[in-house]
């Protein structure tokens, strides 16, 4: 499960079982809905997709400077390995929100639809590196 943790919403992408794609499943706006209850729909796509491990954005800057940002999502992923008892690995997002961005324009997706859209697809462009990576890793050691 790849996320993309901002400071309203989360957004939330799996992977297909084999891991070689990743797809967005939804957007959970936690301001509106509590904590506990992004925790609650969490578990639940936790337990639907029988996740195996969970992947956080850590926000850098160009640089690679972690921001204010970075801090939130290091202990949102301290949280979600203690809650869980999953692996839990924090993934370089740079740009990932850009990019997303860039994906959605060009599919011409409206500016309203983008902004209910983005963050989900930031964790499907999180997970997809992250997987693309295990895969070349995997392929480097045989």
């Amino acid at each position: 499960m790849g996320l993309d943790f901002g400071t309203v919403t989360v957004g939330v992408a799996v992977s297909d079982p084999l891991g070689f794609t990743a797809q967005g499943i939804e957007t959970i706006n936690y301001v509106e809905h509590k904590k506990n209850l992004m925790f609650e729909r969490l578990t639940d796509l936790i337990e639907k997709y029988q996740v195996q491990a969970i992947v956080v954005g850590l926000p850098k800057d160009l640089i690679g400077t972690e921001s204010e940002r970075a801090v939130a999502s290091r202990a949102f992923a301290k949280s979600l390995r203690r809650r869980y008892r999953l692996p839990v690995d924090l993934w370089d997002e740079r740009l990932t929100t850009m990019a997303a961005e860039r994906i959605l324009i060009e599919a011409d997706v409206s500016r309203k639809k983008r902004k209910k859209v983005i963050d989900k697809e930031a964790a499907v462009l999180i997970l997809q590196s992250y997987l693309d990576k295990k895969r070349l890793e995997q392929k480097r050691d045989e």
